[in-house]
């Protein structure tokens, strides 16, 4: 039998794996009987972590939200700087992990915060020096998204901060990644045009403006439309003949870092859309394949003809046996 104090870490493992366990379930999972798995529910709940027990034909618990994170020691700011490094660096895949781990445990004022900070991801970083970000311009530019809130910040007038600044006033649109840079997508009022502003240059200035009624976004698509925008800084989706876009039961910060050439839009805390290329429609549909989620294949019809051709080869794969 393990020691206590891993048995504990295996314990609260697997209550954050999922929304509720039945005590034979876990016990038959740590190997110990089911008074054992009692006796250390109880010392996780001494520990502060706030474990539900729940009525059924074997009795369980789940792990429920609390007020505060015990015994992570997470500020508030440490948990926005966690979710804007879920997306698009070069931890992404361990810091999404860690994020929907500490999730179900976040006090509900905190959750609704992170749940604002929803951010695309356009493209992998390529490099180092990416600058230092300041997590509160993140959670005001976020808030602003998410109220619909016109926003007032001061901007360079171009490249060379030490040229003055400009102030601006935009309808904020959302938040997207590009080569490890962080943007805000905007209407901009004064230019009535599209704009996307550098976020590590953005000042902002309060109080924020009216309400405003969003905009729709020319062809309704975050990561066309950026790169539109950046086309030249460099290859995209687009250099390939064969290019499709589905839908993953997958956290976009856990998808970001396995596509070099792909765009990837957060749909939500667990799910995200990938818009990839490939040379060949089968080469495209192996690639996606290799992630371990469903697939809700949006289009093209060839994209999934390639899945229904690489169905059938797997299924027959499966079939044959190798003689012993």
């Amino acid at each position: 039998m393990q020691k206590t104090s891993s048995r504990l870490l295996a314990l609260l493992s697997l209550l954050q794996t999922r929304r509720g366990w039945s005590g034979e379930d876990l016990a038959e999972r740590l190997d110990i009987t089911p008074r054992t798995v009692r006796r250390d529910i109880d010392r996780l709940r001494e520990l502060g972590y706030p474990i539900t027990a729940f009525k059924g034909p074997a009795g369980g618990y789940r792990l429920d939200a609390g007020g505060h994170l015990p015994p992570l020691l997470f500020d508030d700011g440490q948990a926005v700087a966690l979710q804007t490094a879920a997306t698009g660096t070069t931890i992404a895949e361990d810091a999404a992990r860690a994020l929907t781990m500490i999730h179900q445990v976040m006090p509900s004022r905190l959750r609704h915060r992170i749940d604002m900070l929803r951010i695309t991801a356009v493209h992998p970083p390529e490099n180092g020096d990416a600058p230092q970000l300041d997590t509160q311009v993140f959670t005001d530019l976020s808030t602003a998204i998410h109220a619909r809130e016109e926003l007032r910040f001061d901007y360079p007038q171009d490249r060379n901060a030490a040229n003055g600044q400009q102030r601006r006033r935009v309808q904020p649109h959302h938040l997207v990644t590009w080569r490890g840079r962080w943007y805000l997508l905007a209407w901009d009022l004064d230019r009535d045009d599209w704009r996307t502003f550098r976020v590590d240059r953005i000042h902002p200035r309060t109080p924020t403006g009216p309400r405003f009624t969003p905009r729709e976004l020319p062809g309704g698509d975050v990561p066309a439309f950026i790169t539109s925008r950046f086309r030249g800084s460099g290859g995209t989706t687009t250099d390939w003949p064969c290019q499709g876009e589905v839908v993953l039961d997958l956290p976009a910060a856990a998808v970001v870092p396995f596509t070099q050439d792909g765009i990837v839009e957060e749909l939500g805390p667990d799910r995200c859309r990938l818009a990839l290329g490939s040379w060949s429609w089968t080469g495209l549909a192996a690639t996606i394949g290799r992630f371990d989620a469903d697939v809700e294949v949006i289009g093209p019809p060839e994209l999934n003809d390639a899945f229904a051709h690489l169905a059938t080869r797997y299924a027959n794969a499966a079939r044959t046996t190798t003689p012993s």
